[in-house]
């Protein structure tokens, strides 16, 4: 029986992250859930949807991810993330918002399995937030991916690690799918 205190995040796998960098992310992140849900598990994709004024426009000059097709979750994932606990849309960074608190509150999830685009930047603002409401997040590196390149993933993996830890940082392959019962019986390392 698959641990209930437990969640997979999808972070974001949209059509608007999607570059030739961060699509090769997208059948490992297809495979994960499928596991994740063929398990039992709770699955939760999440959707970035920019407005106009948001700090994202005002600050960083960045007016992407308004509308369709740019919102949407890519299509190879579609089929999996309607059969998920939950998709919820998000106007920040973080899994976080008023929506995904109040999912936590009412699973009981305390083990926060984190995956998506981007690295650097909404997978790692979730895991820093599961952190600091003393939930224990992990972030799944390979099925991980920055659709700025390598780089800019590698710099989410390395701020990930100083800031909730290096053992939180894992692979798909260090999840043990038959025993996960508690982060220590879940992780084959």
């Amino acid at each position: 029986m698959f641990d209930k205190s437990s969640v997979l995040i999808v972070v974001d796998a949209q059509n608007g992250f999607i570059t030739e960098h961060s699509s090769p992310v997208v059948p490992a992140i297809a495979s994960l859930v499928e596991k994740w849900q063929g398990s039992g598990g709770s699955v939760v994709f999440t959707r970035y949807i920019n407005y106009e004024g948001s700090p994202f426009e005002r600050l960083i000059r960045w007016s992407k991810l308004k509308t369709s097709p740019e919102i949407d979750i890519v299509p190879e994932l579609l089929p999996l993330a309607n059969k998920a606990t939950a998709v919820i849309d998000k106007t920040i960074y973080s899994f976080f918002n008023e929506e995904g608190q109040a999912l936590t509150r009412e699973y009981g999830w305390t083990d926060f399995y984190v995956c998506g685009i981007d690295t650097e930047s909404c997978v790692l603002k979730t895991v820093v937030d599961a952190f600091e409401r003393d939930l224990t997040p992990y972030l799944i590196r390979d099925a991980s991916a920055s659709h700025a390149g390598k780089a800019a993933h590698d710099a989410g993996i390395f701020v990930a690690s100083r800031f909730v830890g290096q053992n939180q940082i894992i692979t798909a392959e260090d999840i043990v799918w038959n025993k996960l019962t508690s982060p220590e019986a879940g992780l084959s390392r």
